[in-house]
């Protein structure tokens, strides 16, 4: 049964090491998002300055580009926030696979204490018995 607990603790380490590589592989999604929406908003902040400096030229163009901006800023928020629901349920699934991987741990722990007391016991039972041979010995 040891054998199957230490199987038990690698297969553990396994899933909570992928839990952890989605994890991240989400964090990284909504960095990516951010800088997208800074990106965005720098642009749109440019494209404010050029507008403002050829109003007769950028008055047609630069209320579609504002729309069509506006519209990529909802939609990259709209897909943080799903993103952001979706790193909750990844944080909360590590969780659980990190508790089912101590579990394991902490029941590896025991029975390894418990075959040394064991060896312990046994160990000093004989050399108990070889000490009381010996007494035996001499005083007979």
């Amino acid at each position: 049964m040891a054998k199957g607990l230490r199987n038990l603790i690698r297969l553990g380490e396994w899933q909570v090491d992928e839990k952890r590589r989605a994890l991240g592989e989400l964090l990284t999604m909504v960095g990516e998002m951010e800088t997208t929406l800074r990106n965005l908003e720098a642009e749109l902040v440019t494209e404010q300055a050029a507008a403002a400096a050829m109003p007769v030229e950028a008055g047609l163009i630069y209320g579609n580009y504002a729309t069509a901006a506006i519209r990529r800023r909802e939609d990259i928020n709209r897909s943080i926030a799903e993103v952001e629901e979706k790193i909750t349920e990844a944080r909360e699934e590590l969780r659980l696979a990190y508790l089912d991987l101590k579990k394991y741990e902490i029941a590896q722990r025991q029975r390894d204490e418990r075959a040394a007391l064991e060896l312990e016991r046994l160990e000093q039972a004989t050399l108990d018995e070889l000490g009381l041979q010996g007494h035996l010995r001499k005083n007979s």
